[in-house]
């Protein structure tokens, strides 16, 4: 592989990692994470609830702290790493991107459904007011074709967004289907192009290397894959292999290994690895925040987690309808019964 440029690495676990821990962060946990990435000279990282901002909910799960305490606390003690911001419209509202900014925010990360990049116009131009590093990105990209993710990904470009991501949100993509998406954004595009994975099938990496090798030059990684479902492309394997592959990421390699294993691993509630439902996760194409979810709708309703979850992939349903798990959770228990 030869690529000639920088990579840009977004690390998400204090934000993606947020669903694998039930979005209980403390301030302590946050400061001690994030002034470690930055220690590390982490390009940027992510804070805020996994469902981003505004999102602590009985719909999306009740958070431990108040986000905007640990984004302060990011920014405290994250030197010259910057921290951004999850945002999705219908979620997180303009006053909550204007405090955030406040606080001292970098960047803000916009995201959609694969189909719904229209929706993303006011927070995308307002990030750009409060003079935001601005980054649209398009999930469950595997959801539509090619020429649907193009199309909405030019919009993203014309709301002001310097990057536009594609999220493969269920881990759900092969890397040639990677390779075909990032292909056509890099040659529609005029802005960076990004991609964001899930370990769901194994694939993370592979899917993240095939990416950099078609033009991507922003990438997420969530270190010790803390993120949702399997977690995400593991920030300090993706350092170490882009170290032998010769391509610049800025980041410590010894600095992200210590604090994945010293900082992070305490955090984790079990190990992250490929576990049955988080397979089915990638399998049945369902959004990957899905899965304490459906665990919980399995216990209450003493159905199958993967019959919810293969149901749920088969019904097409996304970010925003987490109401549905329990539906079908309730409809497969009367169904058995």
């Amino acid at each position: 592989m030869t690529v000639e440029r920088d990579i840009f690495i977004t690390e998400v676990a204090l934000r993606d990692g947020s669903h694998a821990i039930a979005h209980q962060y403390t301030v302590d946990q946050v400061k001690r994470a994030a002034k470690s990435l930055g220690e590390a000279n982490v390009p940027y990282i992510e804070v805020s609830h996994g469902d981003g901002l505004g999102g602590s909910s009985l719909q999306y799960g009740l958070s431990h702290t108040d986000e905007m305490e640990l984004i302060e606390a990011a920014v405290s003690v994250s030197g010259s790493s910057k921290i951004a911001v999850l945002v999705l419209p219908g979620i997180g509202t303009i006053k909550e991107l204007k405090h955030a900014a406040s606080l001292g925010v970098k960047m803000a990360r916009i995201g959609t459904h694969i189909t719904e990049a229209d929706v993303s116009a006011q927070h995308l131009y307002q990030a750009k007011e409060l003079g935001l590093e601005t980054v649209g990105f398009l999930m469950m990209s595997h959801m539509a074709p090619v020429e649907t993710l193009v199309e909405q990904a030019k919009l993203m470009e014309s709301y002001g967004a310097d990057t536009v991501y594609m999220f493969d949100s269920a881990g759900a993509l092969l890397p040639h289907q990677v390779r075909e998406r990032i292909r056509a954004l890099r040659q529609s595009l005029q802005v960076n192009v990004g991609f964001h994975g899930h370990n769901n099938l194994s694939l993370a990496m592979a899917n993240t290397l095939a990416a950099i090798e078609e033009g991507a030059t922003r990438i997420d990684g969530s270190i010790r894959c803390l993120g949702a479902g399997a977690g995400n492309t593991q920030t300090e394997v993706l350092t170490a292999v882009l170290d032998q592959l010769g391509i610049k990421t800025g980041i410590d390699l010894y600095k992200i290994m210590d604090t994945a294993e010293e900082i992070i691993a305490p955090l984790l509630q079990v190990p992250q690895e490929i576990t049955r439902d988080n397979l089915v996760l990638g399998y049945a194409g369902v959004y990957s925040s899905f899965l304490l979810h459906a665990q919980r709708a399995s216990r209450q309703f003493g159905v199958d987690s993967r019959d919810i979850l293969i149901e749920l992939g088969k019904r097409r349903v996304v970010g925003g309808q987490e109401d549905m798990i329990v539906d079908v959770a309730a409809e497969l228990a009367h169904l058995g019964g």
